[in-house]
């Protein structure tokens, strides 16, 4: 019997995925405020509408290029995408378009640390991008401010 050597498992990729109402301005508002890039699905888009595979109602026109009408994605500028899709392959957040509200406390958010003495800067730079200030944070472990974005998901401002 021959044994197969010991590997280390292979990390699991992953994008967190957030339903909205209006996914595209959601796209921009989490590509604003993360400085990330919003994905480019646009040739990916003409080739499925040139097979055939995809019908025209399932697209929109986003910032001059079509895209997917229930579904757009951000991701890190400097990670890997494949160009033929567009697609990203690291840190993505993708808006998934669902017919309800958001209606109770998140049960995950994201923390955003913008670097020591920029939180004050970071929340006004927010706040005119569209989220709101929802309360502010002093505890003996820290700091911090609590905002909604423009579909009132909360986020923190460390």
């Amino acid at each position: 019997m021959s044994e197969t050597p010991a590997t280390e498992p292979t990390p699991v990729h992953w994008k967190l995925v957030v339903d909205s109402l209006d996914p595209h301005t959601q796209a921009d508002f989490w590509a604003a405020a993360l400085h990330y890039t919003v994905e480019d699905n646009s040739a990916l888009i003409e080739r499925l509408l040139g097979l055939g595979a995809l019908p025209g109602a399932a697209t929109l026109e986003h910032h001059g290029r079509p895209a997917f009408r229930d579904l757009i994605a951000v991701r890190h500028p400097a990670d890997p995408f494949d160009a033929d899709s567009g697609t990203g392959l690291g840190r993505r957040l993708l808006f998934q378009r669902v017919p309800e509200e958001k209606t109770v406390k998140n049960r995950l958010h994201l923390d955003l640390h913008p670097g020591a003495g920029r939180r004050e800067s970071e929340v006004e730079r927010l706040t005119a991008l569209g989220a709101s200030v929802l309360r502010e944070v002093e505890e003996p472990s820290g700091a911090w401010v609590v905002m909604a974005d423009p579909e009132g998901n909360e986020f923190c401002v460390h």
